[in-house]
């Protein structure tokens, strides 16, 4: 069994290797933790983009 996991958007669960079909997981990511944290990790992400690019239009 592989040492990665998985976030399942389907059931809104922290999976291992042997889940869902990867067309309904983020993933794969190196800890349990990290895999529980994906939805935060891309809302972080997501809104440091936003940013990223508001500052590049007003340039």
């Amino acid at each position: 069994m592989s040492d990665q996991w998985w976030f399942c958007l389907k059931h809104m669960a922290v999976e291992p290797e042997q889940g869902c079909p990867n067309k309904d997981r983020m993933g794969p990511y190196e800890t349990r933790q990290a895999a529980a944290d994906a939805l935060r990790t891309a809302a972080g992400r997501n809104e440091r983009w936003k940013d990223e690019d508001e500052a590049w239009e007003e340039d």
